[in-house]
């Protein structure tokens, strides 16, 4: 029977990160990563079937999509080596603890985002710390 969100949420405290959690996350980062490597093939496809555009107003829009399309797998292949980092903390059994307090992240944390590293109390004060220091 697999581990569903809602019968995740509901395990007790004492659970925390067992085997079956572990497994859990590994799969669902298994699957992101499968994912982003699927757009990222498509990515590529579509860039190479673009066709030259005579038109310079034409050719400018072309260029502007193929930009956005890098940005946006640039920002893909960051997570995906968060989520290859994540599956070597899965496999080193040191995920779902805070990298700063070596607290518990949290389930409904690492639902929302896997690939967290610190707790909401580490994140906000690292947040607040380079707010204090960029200005």
């Amino acid at each position: 029977m697999a581990l569903t969100e809602a019968k995740l949420l509901a395990m007790p405290e004492s659970e925390y990160m067992s085997d079956k959690q572990l497994t859990f996350f590994k799969e669902r980062l298994l699957a992101m990563r499968t994912d982003l490597q699927l757009k990222v093939d498509e990515t590529v496809e579509h860039m190479r079937e673009q066709e030259t555009v005579a038109d310079p107003a034409d050719r400018a829009t072309v260029e502007e999509e193929h930009a956005l399309e890098l940005r946006t797998r640039d920002r893909e292949r960051k997570l995906l080596k968060k989520i290859d980092q994540a599956i070597e903390r899965i496999n080193r059994e040191d995920y779902g603890y805070c990298e700063e307090t070596g607290e518990p992240i949290g389930l409904a944390r690492l639902l929302a985002r896997p690939t967290a590293t610190l707790s909401v109390e580490a994140q906000a004060r690292r947040e607040r710390m380079q707010k204090m220091y960029a200005d």
